[in-house]
């Protein structure tokens, strides 16, 4: 790849301080002054990237690597060559993810619209608006009135924060987003696009016929360290608060219902669709695709495979595939099962479709 403008190299950070920072053990102690400037594939790296391997597939694109380190474990050390030096450690995956937020911190969070700094006077700020100081304020974006928002936060252009919205310190939210009738921590950051605190999904039949629309006035609490991807929706309660725990992922493309509940820690794919009221515990893993129906519960540390449907509570720790979603093992034979069948009917019919 042609050099990348959009995130440069690192000035450079000694291979011995790297080791440390993300605790692996450099192999080759006379290596330890060679300087790492950024994260790159295998195949392509070249002196000053360091790239990681987690499997022997990758064994042949170390002909083509010069890489100043690579990152494995003990048992794909023996695959590199001599001539590169190790970073050893039990957990690679983790220690390069480790490396890349010290080589490129710029790419860590939506990058910057404008060289300007401050509040631009593009924006509008509503004259009861609080802003501590350091707060950054893009062009078109709108903060409404008594909205508060905490130092070292980032509004990106055409954001709009409605009225009383709290946003906590050191916050990014990128361009397009909007929050309405929302909480939010510190340390969040909500990627293009995102719809927060919208009313929920609420109707009851007509007397007449027709349907009535049920009233939200509940809220949006997301606490810190959370992230959110792009064209995600977050709705908020209808009396109750939906809530999205501390240090939870969220990919794009997400619908969250109100009144949803969701624990600390949780990693939730792109394309899930999680109905009003469901109660999601700590830890919990939801691959894409997945819908889970309204109500029901989901247990610490449970995970649900990719276009799952949940119909009923999983319980915790437990692994969930199919639709209607059941243990994985049964799942799994269940799959088994119909292939069997399928080959059966085929060898009756002597392979004709029917």
């Amino acid at each position: 790849m042609e050099k990348n403008w959009f995130f440069p190299p690192h000035d450079g950070i000694r291979l011995g301080d790297l080791a440390d920072q993300i605790g692996a053990e450099l192999l080759d102690a006379t290596a330890a002054d060679r300087a790492v400037r950024a994260v790159a594939p295998v195949y392509r790296a070249k002196a000053g990237d360091v790239c990681y391997m987690l499997s022997r597939k990758s064994r042949e694109e170390l002909q083509t690597c010069s890489a100043t380190a690579i990152i494995c474990d003990k048992a794909i050390s023996s695959l590199v060559p001599d001539t590169i030096p190790v970073l050893l450690t039990a957990k690679p995956h983790t220690a390069f993810a480790l490396a890349g937020t010290l080589l490129h911190e710029r790419a860590m969070r939506p990058s910057y619209n404008t060289s300007e700094r401050g509040v631009s006077p593009g924006a509008f700020v509503d004259s009861t608006a609080r802003l501590e100081a350091g707060v950054e304020v893009e062009p078109m974006a709108v903060i409404g009135a008594g909205a508060e928002i905490g130092s070292g936060t980032r509004i990106a252009a055409g954001a709009m924060i409605g009225p009383g919205v709290r946003i906590g310190r050191d916050c990014t939210i990128s361009a397009g987003v909007s929050i309405l009738c929302a909480l939010i921590g510190n340390n969040v950051i909500i990627h293009p696009g995102t719809r927060i605190g919208q009313d929920g999904f609420g109707y009851a039949p007509g007397p007449t016929g027709g349907m009535i629309k049920i009233v939200q006035v509940g809220r949006v609490i997301i606490q810190d360290h959370v992230e959110i991807g792009a064209n995600t929706t977050i709705d908020r309660g209808t009396m109750d608060d939906t809530v999205i725990g501390e240090g939870t992922k969220i990919d794009n493309l997400v619908q969250i219902g109100h009144n949803v509940r969701i624990g600390r820690y949780c990693g939730i794919v792109s394309q899930v669709g999680i109905a009003g009221s469901a109660q999601i515990g700590d830890g919990v893993m939801i691959g894409g695709g997945v819908g889970v129906n309204g109500h029901t519960s989901i247990g610490s540390g449970a995970q649900i495979a990719a276009m799952s449907g949940v119909a009923s509570d999983v319980p915790a720790g437990e692994r969930y595939g199919g639709i209607p979603a059941r243990p994985m093992r049964d799942f799994l034979r269940d799959v088994a099962e119909m292939a069997l069948r399928s080959s059966e009917r085929q060898k009756k019919k002597g392979g004709k479709d029917e």
